[in-house]
């Protein structure tokens, strides 16, 4: 989740290909992926690290009251999942952060490039890394390892939502675009893939997406690496997303100029990428975080 605000007349905060056939999620509470969404990841990797790493995580969480964040306690990996952005609720303190949770490529570029869109390490792709290294640290005091734990949980699930690495003509990450949600009522695309998609991953049908996967399916899906990642959403929002709201590939500069109704069916196929973002995104974790704590 985390729509953006506006901070500073140039910077937005973050809000937060085919699908892979995997077994289908069971039925779960309509949440936003901000919530439900980040949890999913962060439990689809506890359950996916090795025993080592889920003791170490567990070693961590026991320093959460060095966060100084009693509204955004952290007694769990999920919780953790989402602390980053329940930090809005204090962001006298934590503003800074904000615009750590997404790099926006735009999608009438010939690609996404990783050096753009990321001011003095201010992304989601560079903040990644460096949560990554704080936290394989034995020599930094647990609660900061224990923040960098939560940022790098949230992050990767961030820069699996393709609005999060992507936008067009300065939209915001689809924020600047309007869509007709099923229920009737206009909100941004960005939102609706925050909300709808991950409402609609998590309501299909089948075995649950927590769960211990096999080693094929980690072999074929915890794969590549940050660059990657960003790559695989920014082919998405390219391919799919905003293709689905224009008619077709938009030109540079394009924009709507009302609301765009989204149909039953692009409703099914967007829910199928969410459900495959939300695994790859958890699994990836379980690998990163098997990296920096399972030694």
């Amino acid at each position: 989740m985390f729509s953006r605000l506006i901070a500073t007349p140039v910077r937005r905060i973050a809000a937060l290909v085919a699908a892979a056939a995997l077994p289908l999620a069971a039925p779960s509470p309509a949440l936003a992926w901000g919530e439900v969404g980040h949890h999913t990841v962060a439990n689809i990797a506890l359950a996916n690290v090795s025993p080592a790493t889920a003791a170490a995580i567990a070693e961590l969480l026991k320093a959460e009251k060095g966060l100084g964040t009693p509204k955004c306690p952290v007694t769990t990996i999920a919780q953790a999942g989402y602390w980053p952005d329940c930090l809005r609720s204090d962001s006298w303190r934590w503003a800074y952060t904000f615009p750590w949770h997404y790099q926006d490529g735009e999608v009438t570029l010939p690609a996404f490039d990783i050096k753009a869109n990321c001011p003095q390490t201010a992304c989601v792709t560079a903040q990644i890394e460096r949560s990554r290294r704080v936290l394989a640290d034995k020599s930094i005091p647990a609660p900061q390892r224990l923040e960098a734990l939560a940022f790098l949980t949230h992050f990767v699930g961030d820069l699996h939502q393709p609005l999060h690495a992507a936008e067009h003509a300065h939209d915001a990450g689809g924020n600047g675009v309007k869509v007709v949600r099923a229920d009737g009522k206009i909100d941004s695309l960005h939102w609706y893939w925050d909300k709808d998609t991950a409402e609609g991953a998590l309501a299909l049908m089948g075995p649950p997406l927590v769960r211990a996967y096999s080693a094929d399916d980690r072999a074929a899906l915890a794969t590549g690496g940050v660059e990657d990642w960003a790559k695989e959403s920014w082919a998405i929002a390219r391919d799919v997303v905003y293709p689905q709201v224009f008619g077709h590939a938009p030109a540079e500069g394009e924009k709507l100029s009302a609301p765009v109704s989204i149909t039953a069916e692009q409703n099914a196929a967007n829910a199928r990428i969410a459900r495959d973002r939300l695994t790859r995104a958890g699994l990836r974790l379980a690998r990163l975080l098997d990296e920096a704590l399972g030694q």
